[in-house]
This record gives C-alpha cells, structure tokens and sequence, in this order.
C-alpha cells in the first residue's frame, strides 16, 4: 500500500484539534448564558466541525493499493481502480506534487498516495510503484 506519511500526521493532527475546539466552543456558548445562542446555532457549528474533520479524514486516508486486477487509487475526491494493463506510464517529475500515472487511453491519474512532501521517502515509493506497474504488465502478456 502507498500511503503520504507528512500529510497523514499534518491531517489527523488538524482532524484532532478541529474536533476538540468545536466541542469547546459548543460547550462555552451552551453555558456560559450568553443570549442569542440557540439549539440551531449550536447545531450549525457542529455540523461545521464535523465537515472539516471529515475533509481532514478523507485527506488523511488517500492511498494506492495493489491488487491482482489492478491499482485501487483513493484520493481526496475520488476513488478509482485502473488495471495494470491500462497504466502507460509513471510520472513523478519535479514540480509535481504527487504521482502521475499516464493510461492508455490519454487520461491521467494523480495518485495522492505518493506525495512530495515526503522527500526521500516519496522519490522510493514512486519508483517502488514504476517496478510494480512493469512486473504486473510484464506478468500481464504472459512475459
């Protein structure tokens, strides 16, 4: 599996803070008797909370994942499964912030699993991803 370890820990850390201050802040306006505060406004700022932590969760879980068919790629707005035979290409180029894989049918696919802001760590994962896609296509034709 292809995960981003900088983001994962940048996210949930956010995930965790934005939950707790808007549980504080609910608490605060609940008790604290100032007027004008009501049941729906409170509700309002919950369900403000609860949307950016789960942004922050679906930022958090991007990933690549081999499977006999293919690779299963879950990004911020998207999943999407290509099979190995559809991949031409496996870009990450500087200047791009996560993995590109070129298909065969002229489209691209960003795989946010792999992303820049991992240094090193990211430029392995990247080629550890182009070795896969070769041995599965290779595997593939029969090769």
């Amino acid at each position: 599996m292809f995960r981003p370890r900088a983001a994962r820990v940048v996210t949930g850390s956010l995930a965790v803070v934005v939950a707790l201050a808007t549980a504080l802040l609910i608490v605060l306006l609940a008790t604290t008797g100032v007027e004008g505060w009501s049941t729906a406004d409170l509700s309002g700022i919950a369900l403000v909370g609860l949307a950016i932590v789960g942004f922050l969760w679906r930022q958090a879980t991007v990933s690549a994942t081999p499977t006999a068919e293919g690779l299963r790629v879950r990004n911020l707005a998207s999943t999407r499964t290509v099979a190995w035979g559809e991949i031409v290409w496996v870009r990450f180029g500087e200047g791009r912030p996560w993995v590109q894989l070129d298909l065969d049918d002229g489209d691209t696919l960003a795989v946010m699993g792999v992303q820049r802001s991992d240094g090193d760590r990211a430029r392995r994962e990247a080629k550890r991803l182009a070795t896969l896609v070769a041995a599965r296509q290779r595997s593939g034709r029969g090769d």
